[in-house]
């Protein structure tokens, strides 16, 4: 077996290799009789299937497995003589070339990319200069206004008036489909507020407008994506009353409302409130601090400072991603001319490159970072973040995790998780808080 090794740099390699038939052909025999061991074959005994037979009935399949363990080990002599460990290889190898040639043999190439090796250096002197972000007792003021609001009781409205966006409407509701009450539909003296959206779409628009006991008929659509099959995408109709509306009563800030707050706090007041919202308010602004300003000036630094080889197959990932982005901004006419322009997309490649770079050298230094800090995040604080950050915007957890899971998004989120905790911690090391 030929083959040419060139390494370009610490992170790219380039084989070239001739396959020649004698060694397809051995791996093929190989094949063939460990498959007559075990193939069961009409006519034949088990374990006594001859080879030829083998090689006659499945000769193409197996034809094709005996190239590839040959790239295989074309592959594997590679990376010996390049020195590359398997656990630095970065994604599968690329091969660019696969041309089968006249006397049976085959000539290849195959491209390999690395993970590079980082030397950060001083990276904590990078880091930029950190302040405490204050926290006003206007600010506190109105956080706790806004709790207090929303643990205020609903009152009745003293007016009687038409229902508004905002109002607390207590309705009696029955649903029909093709004029028959569905399982579920009816309600008596149900509070509904009116703008949440907590509704199928279009059912609190048609309440809003209604008057004291007005009897209304209102018609919509189920969602088609309805857990229920025999309402999904169902037009129906809800006959409606409307008996009352409600609103928020005035907020009260005192001991009482802290004690309700702060559940578990002996002897809580408003005092001890104030400084628990204080606290929280100053760790959202540290965060957004952290993660609107120091974290990308920081990052940049640091790209700046680093230069080291990178994977090209994982920098034309990341340009594919930015061209793909740039396409779906685009007019189905544009992208058709696209289509049919291939200096245009290699302009556009060129564009994205210089940000492509950066990216995924950020992403290297992000992860020897880590390494460096000892900072991990397991998979169950992935799968942990995503179902909480669902159930808070009102989606299954368990199934927005599957959908992750089965898009490929997992590892990005771990790799961003990492990234926030690393540099959180230098951060706050940096602002003497460890």
């Amino acid at each position: 077996m030929n083959y040419n090794v060139n390494k370009i740099d610490e992170a790219n390699a380039v084989v070239d290799a001739n396959l020649p038939k004698e060694l397809i052909d051995s791996k093929l025999d190989a094949i063939a009789q460990n498959a007559a061991k075990t193939m069961d074959v009409q006519g034949f005994r088990k374990g006594k299937v001859p080879v030829a037979v083998v090689k006659q009935r499945y000769g193409a399949k197996m034809a094709q497995d005996a190239e590839g363990e040959a790239l295989r080990e074309v592959f594997t002599v590679a990376l010996n003589e390049l020195e590359i460990s398997n656990d630095r290889l970065v994604g599968e190898p690329a091969v660019t070339k696969f041309d089968k040639k006249e006397d049976g043999s085959i000539d290849v190439e195959i491209k390999i990319s690395a993970r590079p090796v980082v030397d950060l250096g001083d990276y904590k002197s990078l880091l930029p200069e950190v302040t405490t972000p204050t926290v006003s007792e206007e600010e506190v003021d109105a956080r706790l206004t806004e709790m207090a609001g929303q643990n205020s009781p609903l009152v009745k409205l003293k007016r009687k008036r038409m229902a508004r966006k905002g109002d607390h409407a207590v309705i009696d509701f029955e649903g029909f489909k093709d004029g028959v009450a569905f399982d579920g539909g009816k309600a008596d003296g149900h509070t509904l507020e009116l703008g949440s959206n907590s509704f199928i779409p279009g059912f609190e628009d048609q309440v809003i407008g209604m008057k004291y006991e007005e009897q209304k008929d209102i018609t919509v659509t189920f969602p088609e994506e309805y857990q229920s099959a025999d309402l999904a995408g169902a037009e129906v109709v809800f006959k409606v009353t409307l008996h009352e509306l409600q609103e928020k009563g005035e907020p009260v800030i005192d001991d009482a409302f802290a004690k309700q707050v702060l559940q578990g706090e002996e002897d809580a007041n408003v005092d001890m409130l104030k400084e628990k919202v204080t606290e929280q308010l100053k760790a959202e602004k540290t965060n957004k601090y952290y993660q609107d300003e120091l974290k990308p000036e920081y990052i940049s630094a640091l790209v700046a400072a680093n230069d080291f080889a990178l994977p090209a197959s994982i920098v034309e990932q990341e340009e594919n991603q930015a061209l793909n982005n740039l396409i779906r901004e685009m007019s189905e006419d544009e992208v058709k001319a696209l289509q049919e322009d291939a200096a245009k997309v290699e302009s556009m490649r060129a564009e994205v490159n210089p940000d492509a770079i950066k990216s995924v050298k950020a992403t290297f230094i992000v992860d020897a970072l880590a390494k460096a800090e000892n900072v991990d995040v397991t998979d169950q604080e992935v799968t942990q973040t995503i179902y909480y950050e669902a159930m808070m915007t009102g989606q299954d957890g368990q199934a927005v995790i599957k959908q992750y899971e089965e898009a490929g998004y997992l590892p990005a989120i771990k790799m961003s998780m990492i990234e926030q905790k690393v540099i959180i911690k230098l951060l706050d090391e940096k602002a003497g808080k460890q």
